[in-house]
């Protein structure tokens, strides 16, 4: 059985790490507004298809953490990959364009590229 409130704790441990506010955290798993409020009041227990929206929609979360607290938040390979390859150059930007090369110039006239 879950821990109403330990349950909760995690959600907001989510939202802090994706600096989401509950609206936001909301609309991002597609549930009601209401629904985050009374599952973080403690008035409503969440639903298995409450839960599941919110591991398919943050690849970090992993469900055994999500719902009892065993093993760790974010996920390990997900911190891992975060720090192997720069979201800079896999992220798209606007319009579909996409960053290849990056020039640092530093003040004694030296400079570094970065190409994708």
């Amino acid at each position: 059985m879950i821990n109403s409130l330990e349950f909760t704790t995690r959600i907001k441990k989510v939202m802090d790490f994706h600096d989401l506010t509950a609206s936001l955290f909301a609309d991002k798993i597609g549930v009601q507004r209401s629904s985050i409020s009374h599952i973080l009041s403690g008035r409503n227990k969440p639903s298995l298809d409450f839960v599941l929206k919110i591991t398919s929609e943050f690849n970090d979360v992993d469900i055994h953490w999500l719902l009892n607290g065993i093993g760790s938040f974010p996920k390990k390979n997900e911190i891992e990959n975060r720090t192997a390859t720069p979201t800079l150059f896999t992220d798209k930007l606007n319009n579909g364009k996409r960053i290849q090369r990056i020039v640092v110039f530093y003040s004694d006239g030296t400079f570094e590229e970065y190409q994708k």
